[in-house]
């Protein structure tokens, strides 16, 4: 099999890995997840991975908190999953790195771009955690900004739908699919996708995004095979 893709930025979100129980980390989701990643490296693909933290923190949910703290909490909360990523992968013989955006380096390293391509080219698959070091921003925008940095192909969004939709599926029997769709049609119908910075980054980067579910977490590999599912989001539509 020849992989559509040399490298990819998968963007997982944090409560995907906390599979039925809703909050945490059910371990052999994550084991499922990463049996597909390693299937893809298998294949040669170069992968970096940028987790989200809502399975343990959702910011100032309450309001009351201070948001630049809050965001801090909400990066803590990536390192955590980023370490039981790589925990599944290194059980699984895939080498994997830990970077992170804020020094930690009794934890993970620190992110450096020219490491990190480093150690793809070495095969080893680099978990980006802390988001972008900076509150205000989401993850969504630091796989956006990851992605452009280590020039990556596309970025893989593999979220608990599948694809991208004019309305929410889940409130709207009715709601389209859409098979393609440009950045400037998600910006200005202001479809849920990812955050407005991250799909403005992207397009500005004519960096490319593929929407897709992550319920069967085989989709990862089949997406990097070149299968049709999910959702293309480029500036080429």
């Amino acid at each position: 099999m020849t992989p559509k893709y040399k490298r990819i930025v998968l963007k997982v979100s944090g409560e995907a890995l906390a599979g039925q129980n809703g909050f945490g980390i059910d371990y052999d989701t994550v084991v499922a997840i990463c049996q597909s990643i390693k299937k893809c490296v298998d294949l040669g693909v170069e992968i970096g991975i940028v987790v989200g933290g809502g399975n343990f923190w959702r910011g100032r949910s309450s309001g009351k908190m201070d948001r630049t703290r809050a965001d801090h909490m909400g990066m803590l909360a990536t390192v955590i999953n980023s370490l039981a990523l790589a925990d599944a992968l290194e059980a699984l013989d895939v080498p994997a790195r830990v970077q992170t955006a804020i020094s930690m380096p009794a934890i993970a390293e620190p992110y450096i771009r020219n490491r990190a391509v480093r150690h793809f080219e070495k095969g080893r698959v680099v978990i980006f955690g802390c988001g972008t070091g900076n509150p205000f921003f989401s993850t969504d925008t630091t796989a956006a900004l990851r992605a452009a940095e280590v020039d990556a192909d596309i970025i893989f969004k593999a979220t608990m739908v599948d694809g991208v939709y004019d309305k929410d599926p889940h409130k709207y029997p009715d709601a389209k699919r859409f098979d393609e769709i440009s950045f400037s049609d998600v910006l200005t119908r202001k479809l849920s996708v990812m955050d407005m910075t991250a799909a403005s980054l992207c397009r500005d980067n004519k960096m490319p995004i593929l929407v897709f579910s992550l319920a069967d977490p085989d989709n990862i590999y089949r997406a990097v095979c070149g299968e049709n599912i999910g959702t293309v989001v480029s500036e080429t539509v």
